[in-house]
């Protein structure tokens, strides 16, 4: 991203665009006079990056540049399916009632599920999609899941997926080192049943560690990604982040999100996880504050989990 891209970007903040443009080896002088402000505003934000670890960094992460491909799976209950797929089609979504498998289709499929609690248990999945124009079919899906009244428990919950098969091996183990880091700020954007080790379909990556630094010295030993998935959860699937996907499917899963069919609260979460894979191309945080999210995310984004954190604490 150029210099005048990132000055010309909407919904961020004025400190995300100082940022930005000082990774991009701007001095604080230059910063200040192209963003019109004093040059004591543009030295705080850089020492606050150095704080951070940001200061030094030699990559530049381009938010809101959403092109993997990625897919959705929906835990819901109290809806016929033959219901449902009848909405999901009236939307424009080309979706069958299939038998539970885990087969990637090239339609969207409902599926039952027994681990739901409640009449009509059912999986909503989606075929790959991409991008924003995969974005706009979840919320169609969204749509559709609100005019049938679909429920949703605690037994419920929203798995992601992204495509993995351009990871390096550094990307694998940055991106477990900063859900790690996050993973108590991410409890928060969540309901108590979702945090911690509250849940076993999503226990926590430090599940089997004393520490994070003993997580991270563990992760750090490993000359593939199987030793990681090994280390970190035993190879199995039931974490927050899950890998056993990637040996089947060639995606990485994140697991924590309950269930929900509100559209703001599904996007914003796909959004959220898109730009943490693509952060950990090339950095591991070591900030927890939501602050520093804004290295990452846009400041809609931010501020959405901001509203959050204060709803569930309330």
């Amino acid at each position: 991203m150029t210099a005048q891209e990132i000055l010309n970007l909407n919904g961020t903040t004025k400190t995300y665009k100082m940022q930005q443009l000082l990774q991009l080896g701007f001095t604080r002088k230059q910063v200040a006079e192209m963003m019109g402000v004093g040059y004591g505003f543009v030295q705080n934000v850089y020492a606050a990056m150095q704080r951070r670890g940001l200061a030094t960094q030699t990559s530049v992460f381009t938010p809101g540049l959403f092109t993997r491909t990625f897919g959705v799976e929906f835990e819901a209950y109290g809806v016929d399916m033959h219901r449902l797929k009848a909405e999901l089609e009236r939307q424009g979504i080309t979706v069958a009632i299939e038998g539970y498998n885990h087969t990637t289709r090239a339609h969207w499929k409902i599926v039952t599920d027994a681990s739901i609690s409640g009449a009509q248990g059912f999986e909503l999945v989606s075929p790959v999609l991409q991008g924003e124009a995969g974005l706009e079919q979840v919320k169609k899906a969204c749509k559709a899941l609100k005019k049938c009244n679909a429920l949703i428990n605690r037994s419920c919950g929203m798995h992601i997926h992204f495509g993995a098969n351009d990871f390096e091996l550094a990307q694998w183990k940055n991106l477990y080192k900063n859900y790690i880091n996050y993973e108590g700020l991410i409890d928060s954007f969540l309901p108590v049943s979702r945090r911690a080790n509250n849940n076993i379909y999503c226990r926590s990556l430090l599940n089997r560690f004393s520490s994070e630094s003993v997580a991270y010295s563990a992760i750090d030993s490993c000359s593939n990604i199987e030793q990681i998935a090994q280390k970190v959860t035993g190879r199995d699937r039931y974490f927050k982040l899950n890998a056993e996907s990637f040996f089947r499917h060639g995606t990485v899963e994140f697991r924590q999100h309950s269930g929900t069919i509100e559209v703001d609260k599904v996007v914003n979460w796909i959004t959220f996880l898109n730009n943490l894979v693509e952060f950990s191309k090339n950095n591991v945080s070591s900030q927890k504050t939501l602050e520093s999210l804004e290295a990452f995310n846009p400041a809609p984004v931010v501020n959405f989990y901001r509203n959050r954190i204060a709803a569930l604490a309330a």
